[in-house]
């Protein structure tokens, strides 16, 4: 099991380079929060970053996952490098100009006030194609430190340039200081600088990946685009619908309820979307170590049994993860403004709708290793049916509320589906008893927890965690936790 504990050593390593730093960037929502307490300005944030999401995967039609698939298919990886980043270079180059000659209209359609959000928004898009294969490449190679520093780098720059404009140069517009600060911030722009620093912090990045351009060289090899391009296009169909699922409800609200409340709503939405943070930094460091990790184990014997137990263990820690935020969530509101705290209700039903998208993810994994993608577009598809269904039938009368339940239902049809179809084309013998025992035990205590009635407040929470140790302590137990990260220590010496 050697695949397995490489696997959870690299994803803390990844965790680092992408839990933490974004863990950093999302506490920015607070600043966002708390500065703008109209939530209709932070609206702005939501919608142009759920935009940036879904472009993003048209930008990179799937071409990390292929690169990892090709990389390890064939024996001249340094060609599959640079043929997959020679394709993501000239595709961006031609977006990105499409999306410029038509930004006067983009801005328009969006009822912006000032089009350098656009502007800035494509820019963003396209530097992240830019370091898409370059970060990538340092997965496939597993250079996790290297990696996860770079991360790190970008979004502590993104964070400093975010405190400079909106602290320092916004505070001091507020008070009415005259100083070279204030000269800098135009209320025009308001939220907009987030877009800005984001730019600015991609574009030292892509500097600092200068050692791996180093090794790039632009070619296009046909026989070989034509194969990646086949893999890769179904992909680009399951990140769209993907996206869909993920950032369509963000988009939508602005269209399918009043003016004066469209914006409001997609703050506040925004905002409680950000509390299942540790939910979604999980599954993403998790993703990152995965993908490479999985397309090698699938050269071994026990490809199977592998792939089976770390299903079971992520789903643990992912459990750990959703208790901890529901039972502390007393205390993880004050995460956002007072203006946006109307909208917690839906957070339990996001964090789970999140969970889901995780198991989907190990659930799903075998299509992408035994190539049949065409299938996982289907599955994604149906996923994005059921959302677009949700959304335009009961937003108009349940606002963000319908967007949450839309989420909790396309992602659960995804797991069910990428289950059922895998057993049937890739049987995987997932150890279900004790899967759903550990949900069991988790909806037990969750119940529990909301029959308490304490006059305290702190008591409640301290009740709460003691819950919440209990049940860590339950896995750390059942799942032998200290011996899969001391056997990984020993295996690193």
């Amino acid at each position: 099991m050697t695949s397995v504990r490489q696997l959870f050593g690299q994803t803390g390593v990844y965790g680092l380079g992408t839990v933490l730093p974004r863990f950093l960037n999302y506490l920015l929502t607070p600043l966002y929060t708390y500065l703008f307490t109209n939530p209709a300005e932070y609206g702005i944030n939501a919608e142009v970053y759920a935009y940036i999401s879904f472009l993003n995967i048209i930008f990179t039609y799937g071409m990390e996952t292929s690169y990892f698939r090709f990389s390890n298919q064939l024996n001249d990886t340094k060609k599959v490098f640079d043929n997959a980043l020679s394709l993501i270079i000239l595709s961006t180059v031609i977006f990105s100009c499409v999306l410029f000659a038509f930004s006067g209209t983009i801005v328009a359609v969006l009822k912006y006030q000032n089009i350098l959000f656009i502007y800035w928004t494509i820019g963003i898009i396209a530097s992240d194609a830019l370091l898409s294969i370059p970060f990538a490449y340092l997965r496939q190679e597993q250079k996790a430190m290297r990696f996860s520093l770079l991360k790190m780098i970008n979004v502590l720059i993104n964070v400093v340039l975010n405190l400079f404009f909106f602290l320092v140069c916004k505070g001091s517009y507020d008070e009415g200081k005259q100083s070279i600060f204030s000269t800098i911030y135009e209320p025009s722009i308001g939220i907009g600088y987030s877009f800005l620093s984001n730019l600015l912090a991609n574009v030292v990045s892509l500097f600092l990946l200068f050692p791996v351009w180093k090794k790039f060289q632009f070619q296009i090899d046909i026989d070989l685009s034509k194969k990646i391009l086949l893999y890769a296009l179904p992909l680009l169909v399951v990140g769209l619908a993907g996206m869909i699922n993920e950032t369509f409800d963000r988009i939508i609200l602005k269209y399918l309820l009043p003016a004066s409340v469209a914006q409001y709503a997609q703050g506040v939405y925004g905002a409680c979307y950000k509390i299942s943070i540790l939910m979604s930094l999980f599954i993403q460091a998790y993703r990152y170590a995965a993908e490479p990790i999985f397309f090698k184990a699938f050269k071994e014997n026990d490809s199977k049994v592998i792939y089976a137990k770390t299903t079971d263990i992520f789903i643990a820690f992912a459990l750990v993860i959703w208790l901890g935020t529901v039972l502390n969530l007393p205390v993880l509101q004050y995460f956002i403004g007072p203006s946006y705290r109307v909208g917690l209700k839906v957070v339990p039903v996001l964090l789970t709708a999140n969970l889901f998208l995780g198991i989907y993810f190990n659930f799903s994994f075998w299509y992408k290793l035994t190539g049949q993608t065409q299938i996982g577009a289907y599955i994604t598809m149906m996923g994005a049916i059921i959302t677009l269904a949700i959304n335009f039938a009961f937003v108009p009368e349940y606002a963000y509320v319908a967007s949450a339940w839309a989420t909790f239902a396309a992602y659960f049809t995804m797991m069910m589906m990428a289950y059922l179809l895998g057993q049937k084309y890739y049987k995987i013998k997932y150890p279900i008893s004790k899967i759903v025992f550990n949900i069991f035990l988790v909806v037990i205590i969750f119940i529990l927890s909301n029959q308490f009635n304490f006059s305290s407040h702190v008591l409640k929470i301290i009740v709460n965690n003691i819950f919440l140790i209990l049940f860590v302590l339950y896995i750390a137990w059942r799942y032998k936790i200290h011996l899969i990260y001391r056997n990984f220590y020993y295996n690193k010496k």
